[in-house]
């Protein structure tokens, strides 16, 4: 089985605010089902912690139990949720110039997406510095992690896809599944899926911290909270790209003055970690309420 996105890019993640994302979760004629049971109509938090469970983390976990070899054909991004539906594939094939990132934590102030699959399949240092980041991995930095299994190019990915696949169908079936069982299950005597179940109830906190804050407007970091706008936030940044600024903003969303005069101090090392307005930091890990321009060494 593979499966592919359709469109210029496999999957950008979550949606955050179409207007079918409000119409199918808000009270109306044309809310979805699936809101209205399995917890929908609980108080915020609890409504939340019942609903991305249903239909983000056990629905992913159904995609990893499948009793048939998957295979995730990706290009494009693949951004935050769309790295669920990939890691529960059994092989990842990607296009040449795929771009792989979590970028919920720098710009949704999110511990990683409800599927925590990224130490991994990522490791667990490498985990820490994209989330942390909100960095980038090439398809061929994905495969050398192991995660990816093939790069094609991009005009051959369908056509090298299927020819890979076909390849793994000469394997007799219940071969190929015992294989599968036995490397999910040597998996999970590791500790995978009781990881998964810990990091989901995190991922709840998370949630929680951010109802807390809003007052129960949102559960999410927002611009009203000292998170960036995710709507006019910068591209993500390739790994071993040169160091760059990423803009900050105050608490209405407004770009803060830039000042050359502090990149040449923080180039130079003498510019500290400070919370103050309109600085640079050497530090990747300021604070998201500090408003300051933030420097970056994605390397």
């Amino acid at each position: 089985m593979i499966l592919a996105g359709n469109g210029p890019v496999f999957s950008s993640g979550h949606d955050l605010g179409s207007p079918d994302y409000i119409a199918e979760r808000g009270p109306g004629p044309d809310q979805h089902w699936s809101y209205t049971c399995t917890g929908g109509t609980k108080d915020a938090v609890e409504s939340r912690f019942h609903q991305e469970w249903h239909y983000f983390y056990d629905n992913t976990r159904r995609w990893r139990n499948l009793r048939k070899i998957t295979i995730a054909e990706v290009h494009g991004n693949v951004f935050s949720a769309a790295l669920m539906l990939t890691w529960a594939c059994d092989l990842i094939v990607a296009a040449e110039g795929t771009q792989f990132a979590d970028v919920v934590a720098t710009r949704l102030g999110m511990c990683g997406v409800e599927y925590f699959g990224h130490p991994w399949e990522f490791g667990p240092r490498k985990a820490k510095e994209l989330l942390l980041t909100g960095d980038s991995l090439d398809a061929e930095d994905a495969r050398a992690l192991g995660m990816v299994s093939k790069v094609f190019p991009a005009d051959t990915l369908t056509e090298n896809t299927l020819a890979f696949a076909r390849r793994i169908a000469q394997v007799p079936s219940m071969a190929a599944l015992l294989v599968k069982e036995s490397v999910n299950q040597s998996q999970d005597a590791m500790g995978f899926s009781s990881a998964l179940d810990a990091c989901f109830t995190i991922h709840q906190l998370n949630h929680a911290q951010w109802t807390h804050l809003s007052g129960g407007k949102t559960v999410v970091g927002t611009p009203e909270l000292g998170l960036p706008d995710w709507r006019t936030a910068p591209p993500d940044h390739p790994r071993g790209s040169p160091p760059s600024l990423i803009p900050r903003r105050d608490r209405a969303g407004k770009p803060l003055a830039f000042r050359p005069d502090r990149v040449a101090e923080a180039q130079d090392g003498r510019c500290s970690n400070s919370t103050s307005s309109n600085r640079v930091s050497t530090n990747a890990v300021t604070s998201s309420f500090s408003g300051e321009y933030h420097w970056a060494n994605p390397a």
